[in-house]
């Protein structure tokens, strides 16, 4: 028990109050508050009188000892308290001391008892630290509960947040030049994803994985590509921009689509999570889904400035959140040396006839079986006259497929397209060729194709470094997958490449390249495939892509 405990101690047994003890004593209630917590050592002659006041020796009072064998200070105790008196003053000169007279510095008496009485009674009652610290932190989570929702849309859509489990990303297949979806006619002769493995799509919805197939223009431009694909996957009507179609001569406008590719695209749900899609182009569909995802982000400011407020949605940008990922599949993103193949041998009816039977579709091109969207060019799709007309209209141009595969147009191209931030980019190329024991060539292995063969021989003789050629080819275009250059099916020329590997930590805005597998061009896709290997690839990207942070 310490000086203040006893004197607390002595002044309820003697049944006086804090006031009533500073009356006696000529000093104020507070002084004798602060001695009995402490804070103040009372001076000497108020520990006399209050040893004097309760029948105590000063040895008692101060010291705690119960023999009687001095009522007084001795001389090394009143030194001791003298010095502890000095100490307390030096520490706090602001204290009030006891012997002042001033009444500015000395706190009148509060005569009342029960405001005394009450005031103890505050003191036993007062509740630990601890206790104080928990309902501090109740009270912020009270407060965070009640003001959090308001932001958020109510309790309902936060409670939503936290239970609902996280929305699946569907997967949009978008073919490439020359090739078809599920909504042309010959898909159910002859699918183009799956081809002789059957149908990729009813496969990977057996899976329980949603998937949806895109159905653009064969040959037209990415550009128009694009275009189609967003009206496809928003359920409106093509618009090709009023600045595009004005350079190039066609319509504006093409045709409606009444349903939606994707339903709640771009929307959100109840707990707040986007809809998104994951976009997997095979050939030109690379260059497609690139571009379409460009504009998304960043839209087309020729476009706003020629379309005012008519402009397509698809052009104002601000919205390449909506693409969870982009992979390509055997894509020229930086073109095909076959476009100057067929330049300089004039193979382009050749080069035609390859595209039509790698498809197995040379006998129905005329039935209808195919839809060219070509309508905003005047071209009608089952007719005679419609390969012809195709031909005439892209001999010359720039607004079509041939010449977006050629490297001088994806070189334009990728100036127009650039990676968004918020979007992962895989790609995957395919070798169907090896070096020549004789040459520097390459030449096909004998598991090609036996349509892309001659192509594959071509592409993987041609080079022009002695020529006055724009884009230089070397002996690193050579190796091809029967149509595309390995090369430039990795990545654009001008995007950083990251080789991907199983330890690959992966981020957003960075194209990851796979190893170069064995197979042609559509091998991927299924064409002259093994049903086991080609689920199996999807199967397994698929599985990477969901397992990738989302935002």
């Amino acid at each position: 028990m310490n000086l203040g405990e006893r004197i607390l101690e002595l002044r309820k047994k003697s049944g006086l109050s804090q006031e009533e003890l500073a009356e006696k004593l000529g000093v104020s209630r507070q002084s004798v508050s602060k001695w009995e917590t402490g804070n103040v050592m009372p001076d000497i002659d108020k520990a006399v009188a209050m040893c004097e006041l309760f029948g105590v020796t000063t040895d008692y009072l101060l010291k705690g000892r119960t023999d009687h064998a001095s009522a007084v200070y001795n001389d090394v105790l009143e030194e001791e308290i003298i010095g502890s008196i000095d100490s307390e003053e030096a520490e706090a000169p602001a204290e009030i001391h006891e012997d002042s007279t001033n009444p500015a510095d000395v706190n009148p008496p509060l005569h009342n008892k029960e405001q005394d009485e009450k005031a103890e009674k505050e003191e036993k009652e007062e509740k630990p630290a601890y206790l104080k610290a928990i309902a501090g932190v109740l009270a912020v989570i009270l407060l965070f509960a009640i003001i959090l929702p308001i932001p958020l849309g109510g309790y309902k859509r936060l409670w939503a947040k936290f239970t609902e489990p996280p929305v699946a990303y569907p997967y949009v297949l978008v073919h490439g030049m020359g090739g078809w979806g599920e909504g042309a006619g010959i898909n159910s002769l002859s699918p183009y994803w799956g081809s002789v493995t059957g149908s990729l799509s009813t496969y990977l919805r057996s899976m329980d994985i949603e998937v949806a197939e895109a159905n653009v223009g064969p040959f037209s431009s990415a550009w128009d590509r694009a275009c189609e694909l967003y009206a496809q996957l928003t359920g409106t009507r093509v618009d090709y921009g009023e600045a595009h179609s004005k350079i190039h001569g066609h319509e504006r406008y093409g045709k409606t689509y009444a349903t939606k590719l994707v339903e709640g695209w771009g929307t959100e749900t109840q707990g707040g999570q986007l809809q998104k899609i994951n976009l997997i182009g095979h050939s030109f569909g690379g260059n497609t889904i690139r571009l379409l995802t460009s504009l998304l982000e960043y839209g087309s400011p020729e476009e706003q400035q020629a379309s005012g407020d008519e402009v397509s949605e698809l052009f104002t940008g601000g919205k390449g959140e909506y693409i969870n990922s982009v992979t390509t599949l055997c894509s020229p993103h930086n073109g095909s040396t076959l476009y100057y193949v067929v330049d300089r041998y004039n193979l382009i009816q050749t080069a035609l006839g390859v595209l039509y039977a790698a498809g197995g579709v040379t006998d129905v091109i005329e039935g209808g079986l195919v839809d060219f969207n070509l309508d905003h060019f005047g071209i009608q799709s089952g007719t005679s006259q419609t390969l012809e007309l195709i031909n005439q209209k892209f001999s010359t141009g720039t607004d079509n497929a041939f010449y977006d595969l050629s490297p001088d147009g994806a070189a334009e191209l990728n100036k127009t397209i650039k990676t968004v931030d918020s979007v992962y980019y895989f790609s995957y190329a395919y070798c169907t060729t090896e070096k020549s024991l004789i040459t520097n060539h390459q030449l096909p292995k004998k598991s090609t194709l036996l349509v892309l063969m001659p192509v594959a021989t071509l592409i993987g003789r041609y080079t022009n470094t002695s020529d006055s050629a724009t884009i230089k080819i070397d002996e690193s275009w050579l190796p091809n997958d029967g149509l595309v250059n390995v090369v430039s099916a990795q990545c654009p020329s001008d995007e950083e490449m990251f080789s991907y590997t199983a330890d690959t930590e992966i981020e957003r805005g960075r194209w990851y390249v796979f190893p170069t597998l064995e197979g042609d061009h559509g091998t991927v896709i299924g064409m002259n495939g093994n049903v086991q290997k080609t689920h199996s690839f999807y199967t397994d990207h698929i599985a990477l892509v969901d397992a990738l942070p989302r935002n």
